[in-house]
């Protein structure tokens, strides 16, 4: 889905690591909630408070998924899945601009 129709978009950005990743709230009707941001290249760590699907729309990153040894790297057009109440590392290579899901 490349567009989103219908919904209100909070105008208020969350800001982490000192703005190198930014994002911005999307509620549907439904009352589900997207963010969509941009990752500045670096090294971050995010824990979850919902389950969650991260979609890549741009860039490259390393990724040490919840109770996993290995780093994945995800691209353009892959996506990966983390658990509510977990934590996850994050080697940003490239600016990534990303959409991601709760659940």
């Amino acid at each position: 889905m490349s567009n989103f129709e219908n919904v209100t978009i909070v105008k208020a950005a969350n800001i982490y690591f000192d703005g190198n990743v930014t994002s911005r709230v999307v509620q549907f009707s439904d009352g589900s909630k997207k963010t969509l941001g941009i990752m500045m290249p670096g090294d971050y760590e995010f824990s979850t408070d919902d389950n969650e699907l991260m979609e890549i729309q741009a860039g490259e990153m390393d990724v040490l998924l919840p109770e996993k040894s290995e780093w994945q790297t995800f691209i353009k057009g892959t996506s990966f899945e983390v658990p509510k109440d977990a934590s996850f590392k994050l080697k940003v290579k490239t600016v990534v601009d990303y959409c991601c899901s709760y659940y």
